[in-house]
């Protein structure tokens, strides 16, 4: 069966090396008890390889040609091979509602949304692996005070411990991409629910990085003259709150942590 062309408008790059896909495949054996669902599995390089672990595996592609070409070639995962968009799936009908380990060479167009979606379902995904582009593994993997840092690291930080593995270079994919490519493995950690109220949190945060290069007293500012028409806040103006110190700080200088405490002390600024 001839090979599959990669789309661009899907995001592909194939990985053509095989010591590359198996390294790759490796990463799942963190967690040996878990059940593995593979996102974009193009060709079957990484799939192989999982499918040597005799673990449960379903793959799950968008790609038409893509399904037919690893129905003729991997026939043994016809009952696992769900076509569909990983982004639009109900995973709690995955395995039957039990945690699973998510893992793939993700399309470069959706590797952000992946990372969403697996916050989505974070209690029954205790384990995520896979490749992405080379800026997003910082991204995820950033610490206080770097340029990378920002919402997603924060967002996924708070759930997540973030180990940024190896790097991938173009040369190993085809097309080749015009980026540098990264492995992660990111492992649930202990928190089940943050220490403050987890919408405003994503808002605090969502809001203050929409202008990262302000102080925090100047980049908070849209999100409470929003809450201001909703509840009723006790100070007018919040000029005790913006005069605190942390309020000097940008964004990318407060820690998960500390985020939280800002969330606290904002939801204190009002009576609601």
């Amino acid at each position: 069966m001839r090979l599959v062309r990669p789309k661009k408008f899907l995001g592909q790059h194939f990985l053509t090396d095989l010591r590359t896909a198996e390294a790759i495949a490796d990463t799942v054996d963190s967690h040996p008890e878990l059940p593995i669902l593979e996102v974009g599995p193009g060709m079957g390089v990484m799939t192989q390889f999982l499918l040597k672990k005799q673990r449960p595996l379903k793959v799950v592609e968008l790609d038409f040609e893509s399904v037919a070409y690893l129905r003729k070639e991997f026939p043994e995962l016809e009952p696992n091979l769900i076509e569909d968009d990983f982004l639009k799936m109900h995973l709690e009908h995955t395995f039957n509602g039990k945690p699973f380990l998510l893992t793939g060479n993700y399309p470069y167009n959706i590797s952000s949304q992946i990372f969403f979606k697996m916050l989505e379902y974070r209690d029954l995904i205790p384990c995520c692996t896979g490749m992405i582009q080379k800026e997003v593994a910082e991204r995820l993997a950033a610490a206080p005070g770097c340029k990378a840092y920002g919402i997603l690291t924060v967002l996924v930080q708070l759930y997540y411990h973030v180990e940024y593995l190896f790097t991938v270079e173009p040369g190993v994919f085809n097309p080749p991409p015009k980026v540098r490519s990264a492995v992660v493995r990111l492992v649930r950690n202990d928190v089940q629910k943050p220490d403050c109220d987890e919408q405003l949190l994503t808002r605090v945060v969502k809001t203050t990085f929409n202008q990262r290069r302000k102080m925090m007293r100047g980049s908070i500012r849209p999100l409470l003259a929003e809450l201001d028409t909703k509840w009723e806040p006790l100070q007018k103006g919040h000029a005790d709150f913006l005069a605190t110190p942390l309020m000097t700080k940008r964004p990318e200088q407060l820690s998960v942590q500390e985020f939280i405490e800002l969330t606290n002390r904002v939801s204190e600024l009002y009576q609601h």
